[in-house]
């Protein structure tokens, strides 16, 4: 059982505020690094001359890159502690965005933003373990709830802030924010957290060991059932994340400000899900409340979906079902990475690695997916958003249901 009392909170230089605001804040570099640009993709497209296909590379390599890494970032944290994991890849991130700012070729820019993604796993890696390392399973939910709603304001105001930069100076500024705020949480970071890890693992970054590990994760019913229902959600989040721009401002027609607005929308949705999902968890647990969330779900994507067939093609029939869609993904995804974690006290961060992987691979092969089946119209989009709420609800209501107890490794 992890020891989450304010005496170990502050034996590792973490009071019960500075733990949720560093979490919260290492939490954000990922949103962030996708949120803040996006109402300027179409506008690096045109700069660089590419299609958008290509301009598409610059998103899908960040998530498949920080779906990969998080295979390393998980045993080195568990191998060498949080605190090197999450300095390091802080600066990495600020390195990044620097160069993404001075890009002078897309190819530039994508190879800035598989480094970019390689930071931000990091960060994300080692807040998720630090929260293990200190917190039970549903203390955990409770505090990745807690800490996702104060880093959903960043995606909910980033979209917008990004749009007024585009805007006012072009895309190279969102780079240059991102640079200077992942220099910030780097300095804070550094001499406000201490080492939480108290169970290193000497073993974590020898191959066969680390595999027999990954082996043992994924062999776990929990880990599979809870990885499922967070990559299911996940992968229509990100149908949304990388088609609606295209859809929205290139299709549907509104400008870069009104998409900012558009796009925040769905995240005050999932701004409202945690704050959902912290009461709920608490009170009816991590199963029900997954399977709460994938209800809602299921029927956002299917209205989607409808709308779309139905040929209401206006930015509300993308809009409004988004809005629900996030509400259930902040009731999912919380209870969920606090699920997949719970059975692995000393491998915390690996299974934190592997949920990454699965969540980000499936993630990177829809961004894909959307760009080549981008046809001018939202339909693509729709039944993708639609297809995975469905497939959110079905692992929800199955596995989870059988196999997402994890009660007794709190």
């Amino acid at each position: 059982m992890s020891d989450g009392s304010p005496a170990r909170q502050e034996a590792v230089g973490l009071g019960p505020a500075t733990l949720l605001w560093l979490t919260a804040g290492l939490l954000m570099l990922q949103p962030l690094a996708t949120d803040l640009y996006l109402p300027a993709l179409p506008g690096i497209a045109g700069y660089f001359g590419v299609g958008v296909a290509t301009a598409q590379w610059t998103l899908s390599i960040f998530v498949a890159t920080f779906g990969a890494w998080q295979l390393v970032a998980g045993p080195l944290s568990d191998r060498f502690g949080r605190y090197p994991v999450v300095v390091a890849g802080a600066l990495v991130y600020c390195a990044a965005s620097v160069l993404a700012m001075l890009a002078p070729t897309i190819e530039v820019l994508i190879g800035a933003r598989l480094l970019q993604a390689a930071g931000a796993c990091s960060c994300l890696v080692g807040a998720r373990g630090i929260v293990r390392d200190l917190r039970s399973p549903t203390e955990g939910a409770r505090l990745l709830a807690s800490a996702s709603t104060i880093m959903s304001i960043a995606p909910l105001a980033g979209p917008v802030i990004g749009a007024y930069l585009f805007v006012a100076f072009g895309w190279r500024s969102a780079f240059a924010v991102l640079a200077a705020f992942s220099l910030l949480l780097a300095a804070v970071a550094a001499t406000r957290l201490a080492e939480t890890n108290r169970r290193r693992n000497p073993d974590a970054l020898r191959l066969r060991p680390m595999l027999r590990t990954y082996l043992e994760v994924a062999r776990s019913p929990a880990f599979r059932a809870y990885t499922l229902a967070s990559t299911a959600t996940y992968g229509g989040l990100f149908a949304f994340i990388s088609g609606s721009s295209f859809v929205l401002m290139k299709v549907l027609g509104i400008s870069a400000v009104a998409f900012g607005a558009s796009f925040a929308t769905m995240v005050a949705g999932y701004l409202i899900g945690t704050l959902v999902c912290s009461r709920l968890v608490a009170h009816r647990g991590l199963q029900q409340t997954v399977c709460a969330g994938a209800a809602l779900q299921a029927v956002a994507g299917v209205a989607m979906a409808a709308l779309a067939a139905a040929g209401v093609h206006v930015p509300a029939s993308i809009v409004a079902p988004m809005f629900f869609y996030g509400i259930a993904h902040g009731m999912i995804q919380p209870p969920a990475q606090a699920g997949a974690m719970a059975p692995f006290p000393h491998s915390a961060g690996a299974a934190a690695a592997l949920m990454g992987f699965v969540m980000m691979v499936a993630a990177a092969l829809v961004g894909f997916w959307i760009g080549a089946s981008y046809d001018g119209t939202m339909l693509p989009l729709s039944f993708t958003v639609c297809a995975a709420s469905l497939a959110s609800a079905l692992v929800a209501f199955t596995v989870v249901r059988r196999h997402g107890d994890v009660a007794a490794h709190g």
